[in-house]
């Protein structure tokens, strides 16, 4: 039946039950018209059938009284007695001659059908069919024929008389068939919006929607499936954050460890190393001159090794977020890659907000993400320049894009960079799907916005608990350390 890409539940309905409704009413009136024509072919084989005996009881009368043929034949006491408007009675001899016709015309004041409605009604009907019933004589010998008929056009009429108020009822009865029909289905439909709200909440991560009871049982079954699916969906995120969380704390005990062995053995080793290489320098100097280069060459190469030791092990172990603090934890990420990258590329820290007393979990985390975000836009970027935000917002401005209206508080870190983006090269080897993990952990959520010819904005959103302490005013820190 019809369908229209996009279109209203409510309206494709109520177009099929217009249809069905209309396919009923047609054929209603189809058999309204059949059950007409059929009761029309009757009347009028009575009328043939009343007209042929009394014909014939004239006919035996005249024979009785007088052996003489009177009048004969007389119908017009017949005719008293069945005429309606458009009927015709005649006798036709054996020899197929009309002897006697008699004929009421139409009812005045009729209107004529549409030539369309004529045209298909002679096509399906015969409305000029003549009922034939022979005359019999007293021995039984056929002397004529009774035939009775109904005008064509007084039989056409009276067919669309009928079959014209079944169609002003349809006109009348279909619109407002539909109106009703339409508002009962967007009286049933309209908890679908609930539904539809409730599935763009869970869409946008806020497992804590659910739908009322509604009154259909269908609705209903959907109901309760979807408050299962989210309390289920609900439950298996705590529990991926917990895991992922122990996850990353496990990871970072295990950093720590290993940098503190490195830290101890080889840190040592090196450190015995360059000791040694001192030493064989001043005992080359007075005994073995020639070796002289080779102590040195010994004593920088230990030297670099240490340099890139002391690199891994800031790597591995961050200063102490907890007690420095987050915005003097990056302050020193920012400097030391400026130092290192010599102005080439620029790293810029800017600070909104006051971030003391923030828990430690959160701090940790966010510095590791800034400084993997800060480590893909210098190694991968080719930018000039690499701005990092950190900001404290209300979770009630506009501007702040939330979905747990419990939150006070939200913390925005946003690395941005003017260099080639490239979001296949940050999936690949830039640790993305770790900092996904970290910010899932914290319940928060990562965009990564990779933009041909403008550089990467990589944005990430943590929802935090509204402090105890006044409420303090919004500072701006920029910090740009050069070689």
């Amino acid at each position: 039946m019809w369908t229209f890409a996009g279109s209203d539940l409510k309206y494709r309905l109520t177009l099929r039950v217009a249809a069905v409704s209309a396919l009923c009413f047609a054929a209603i009136s189809a058999y309204f018209l059949i059950d007409a024509d059929r009761s029309v072919h009757a009347r009028i084989d009575g009328i043939a059938e009343i007209t042929a005996k009394t014909l014939a009881m004239q006919q035996s009368r005249a024979l009785w009284a007088s052996r003489v043929r009177p009048d004969f034949p007389d119908l017009d006491l017949v005719a008293s007695f069945v005429m309606t408007p458009g009927l015709c009675i005649a006798y036709r001899e054996s020899r197929g001659n009309v002897v006697q016709r008699v004929c009421l015309g139409p009812p005045g004041g009729q209107s004529e059908p549409p030539r369309v409605f004529a045209a298909f009604y002679r096509t399906l009907f015969d409305p000029g069919r003549e009922a034939v019933r022979p005359v019999l004589a007293p021995d039984n010998t056929r002397i004529g024929d009774a035939v009775v008929w109904l005008d064509p056009a007084v039989r056409t009429a009276e067919a669309w008389h009928g079959a014209g108020r079944l169609m002003t009822a349809l006109l009348i009865a279909l619109p407002l068939l539909c109106a009703a029909v339409y508002a009962a289905l967007a009286r049933v439909l309209r908890p679908t919006r609930l539904i539809g709200a409730g599935l763009e909440r869970i869409a946008r991560g806020d497992l804590a929607a659910r739908l009322p009871p509604f009154d259909l049982a269908e609705l209903t079954a959907i109901r309760d499936v979807f408050n299962q699916l989210a309390e289920s969906l609900a439950l298996t995120l705590a529990e991926r954050n917990e895991l992922t969380r122990r996850l990353i704390a496990l990871q970072d005990e295990e950093r720590k460890h290993l940098a503190r062995e490195l830290h101890d053995e080889f840190g040592q080793s090196l450190a015995a190393i360059r000791a040694l290489a001192a030493s064989a320098r001043q005992t080359a100097a007075q005994d073995c001159p020639p070796l002289l280069d080779e102590c040195d060459r010994i004593a920088r190469t230990a030297t670099g090794m240490m340099e890139t030791l002391r690199g891994a092990l800031f790597r591995l172990r961050p200063p102490d977020v907890e007690e420095l603090g987050l915005a003097a934890s990056l302050d020193g990420l920012i400097a030391g890659w400026n130092g290192r990258s010599r102005g080439q590329p620029r790293f810029q820290l800017k600070l909104a907000g006051d971030f003391d007393g923030l828990a430690a979990a959160i701090g940790d985390n966010l510095y590791r993400i800034a400084q993997e975000a800060i480590t893909n836009a210098a190694k991968h970027a080719e930018a000039s320049e690499v701005v990092l935000r950190l900001a404290m917002r209300d979770a009630r401005d506009d501007t702040v894009d939330v979905d747990n209206k419990d939150v006070e508080k939200q913390i925005e870190l946003t690395v941005e960079d003017d260099g080639r983006a490239s979001e296949r090269a940050v999936k690949s080897g830039m640790g993305l799907l770790g900092m996904r993990e970290r910010v899932a952990s914290l319940g928060g959520r990562l965009t990564f916005d990779a933009r041909p010819g403008l550089g990467a904005v990589l944005r990430v959103i943590i929802p935090v608990a509204a402090p105890s302490a006044p409420r303090p005013k919004e500072r701006l820190a920029e910090t740009e350390c050069a070689a």
